[in-house]
């Protein structure tokens, strides 16, 4: 127990290091968008070696800004899990890191059965166990085209920098 003890005072006795990520490669940042978004594509925050990875929602979208695959509901899926791996590839983790997903669907009627066929299918050339926590919420998406977004959560541990 003193040794929990110890970890959990390092860790909040630690400075908050955060900062924006990206992954020009495959997404742009949103403010290149033509109408210019306040938001980071993620933000990465160390906790004292305990790295949490908040990724916006991330959709199909290629390094131009531009949608992709419009009107292919499951080319869409794919891209933005590809687009989140990019993102968590940028930062040294994996989909083996994601613990939570939120899952915005524009008609989560029409294509919920093909958004978890493609999601079971990636999770599975992924190979995770356990899977994410996860949420689907039918929303109304940023742009008219889109149908599908997702946020997700990564947590990791690294060595802490030394002083």
């Amino acid at each position: 127990m003193l040794l929990e003890a110890d970890v959990l005072n390092a860790v909040a006795a630690a400075a908050v290091e955060k900062r924006a990520i990206t992954n020009l490669r495959v997404l742009n940042e949103a403010y290149d968008y033509p109408k210019p978004s306040s938001f980071s594509r993620g933000l990465r925050i160390d906790l004292n070696g305990l790295i949490i990875l908040l990724i916006s929602g991330t959709a199909s979208i290629d390094e131009n800004g531009q949608s992709i695959h419009v009107g292919d509901f499951r080319a869409q899926t794919r891209r933005t899990f590809e687009n989140i791996a990019a993102l968590l590839a940028a930062e040294g983790a994996t989909w083996k890191d994601i613990v939570r997903t939120s899952c915005y669907l524009r008609d989560i009627e029409r294509d919920y059965t093909a958004f978890n066929e493609e999601r079971t299918a990636f999770y599975q050339e992924q190979e995770l166990d356990p899977l994410p926590a996860s949420t689907g919420i039918q929303a109304i998406l940023c742009r008219p085209e889109l149908l599908i977004e997702i946020e997700a959560i990564a947590m990791f541990r690294v060595e802490p920098a030394r002083n």
